[in-house]
């Protein structure tokens, strides 16, 4: 006798490679459910993110369709809503992948015993990483600090090879889903810039591997160069596997040696993110609690005019301004300049990285509950394996060695298009002549690069 199942979906919004999904499909018919959890042990998503999943909902929903699975899609406490979706269809198991945010993880163990109390199968899968962070450790059985040795055991193992698509049933219509989301006014210019998911993912990725990685190495520190895999938001959604991408890479360096290099350069960033699911899973929530506990004690600025300044790419420091306003444009800013823009706020203008962390978290289409807060503790010195309190990037030394034409200035910060390339990453210090083709009212620098960074390294050197 058949027996229902259910697929819990949460950061795995596809078909392929989706171990909850082929073994629900396996057990009987299946139907699955997303459910925005209202649970206040939970993180909200920023409303970046959550215009990103309501695109990629609706996509699923016909990928699923195809496969004769129907989505719904609810909100309500986890729990509960759950245990509502197991009577309303006499459901005999639940499968979902894993999830590894400590309350995620509570919440999670909490549902399992619910389930199983009440006579239901309840099975979890790993979920979208290469290694679960419980299953790689220092030979002395701790988690990994340090990324060096973390990247070279993970290199190491045996990476899950990617599954099948699950078993194709009779087709049925494609559901209605998320019809109680209204997406905002601001959110049509998100949808200029991407294409949203599993079949958009993995052309991303092809067309990344086959266009673009040779330069992957030196041209993804140019923010100005589009060679980058731009496979971020699609991971945080799990529109696509790491394992996916790991095989993949791996067989296109085996057919294509000359690539071998440039690709393993990319694997090694695809597993930073692993990593920062180490932090995640071993720790309190990285995205409030420093995870080097002396940086509890730092004194930050209270600078409430300062900070919407930085938000709103207003600082006076174009490379920073520049990153800034290409997050609120398109969802994502070029990985170097997020480090720009961090370090300035965090180091030069002494506020608190929490700040930071949440307007990424709330602008991002990519944010990511590992990466998000654990790139922002980087810089902030608080993360593991973290920059030292001591480096302080220079924005305008950065700008003029990764951008030296300006060309990624001049296309987000139009005031300083006009500018020679020698003054248009420092137009405060241009001669009057060259000021005056400043357009509009570009503000002055927010703060002085050299005094603040002293500041900065006092303050820190304290701790």
């Amino acid at each position: 006798m058949t027996q229902n199942a259910i697929i819990w979906l949460r950061n795995d919004l596809r078909v392929t490679d989706n171990p909850a999904l082929r073994a629900a499909v396996a057990h009987g018919p299946t139907t699955a459910i997303y459910i925005e959890e209202t649970d206040a042990s939970l993180r909200q998503r920023g409303a970046a993110s959550r215009w990103w999943l309501h695109q990629s909902l609706k996509v699923l929903a016909r990928d699923l369709a195809e496969r004769g699975v129907a989505l719904e899609t609810l909100r309500g406490p986890a729990e509960q809503t759950v245990l509502d979706a197991v009577d309303r269809h006499d459901a005999a198991a639940v499968f979902w992948n894993r999830r590894y945010a400590p309350a995620e993880r509570a919440l999670d163990a909490r549902i399992k015993t619910a389930l199983h109390d009440a006579g239901v199968t309840a099975e979890s899968y790993p979920g979208n990483v290469l290694v679960e962070p419980f299953d790689i450790e220092t030979g002395g059985g701790k988690p990994y600090s340090v990324y060096s040795p973390f990247w070279k055991a993970l290199k190491g193992r045996d990476i899950p090879t990617p599954q099948r698509r699950p078993d194709r049933h009779e087709a049925i219509d494609a559901p209605s889903v998320d019809t109680d989301y209204t997406a905002p006014s601001w959110s049509a210019k998100l949808a200029d810039h991407w294409q949203i998911g599993e079949a958009a993912a993995q052309d991303r990725l092809d067309h990344f591997l086959e266009e673009l990685v040779a330069d992957y190495p030196d041209g993804r520190d140019i923010p100005a160069k589009d060679v980058t895999s731009r496979l971020s938001p699609h991971l945080a959604f799990g529109e696509i596997s790491a394992r996916q991408i790991w095989h993949t890479a791996q067989t296109v360096a085996q057919a294509h040696p000359e690539k071998a290099s440039a690709i393993d350069k990319f694997l090694s960033e695809l597993a930073w993110r692993d990593f920062n699911h180490v932090q995640l899973y071993h720790r309190e929530d990285i995205a409030t609690v420093p995870m080097v506990d002396k940086y509890a004690a730092m004194e930050w600025r209270d600078d409430p005019d300062g900070l919407e300044a930085w938000q709103k790419g207003r600082t006076g420091l174009p490379i920073v301004d520049a990153g800034m306003r290409e997050l609120w444009e398109t969802g994502v800013m070029h990985n170097r300049v997020r480090m720009l823009a961090a370090s300035l706020l965090v180091k030069n203008m002494m506020i608190d990285w929490r700040l930071g962390e949440r307007w990424f978290w709330d602008t991002l289409v990519d944010a990511d509950a590992a990466s998000n807060p654990g790139n922002w503790q980087w810089v902030a010195g608080s993360g593991l394996d973290a920059a030292p309190y001591f480096r302080i990037f220079n924005p305008v030394v950065q700008g003029e060695r990764f951008d030296p034409a300006g060309d990624y200035v001049r296309r987000w910060v139009p005031e300083v298009k006009d500018l020679p390339d020698k003054w248009v990453h420092k137009p405060a210090e241009a001669p009057e002549d060259v000021k005056r083709k400043i357009a509009g009212d570009y503000p002055a620098p927010i703060v002085d690069l050299k005094a603040s960074r002293e500041r900065a390294l006092a303050a820190m050197k304290a701790l």
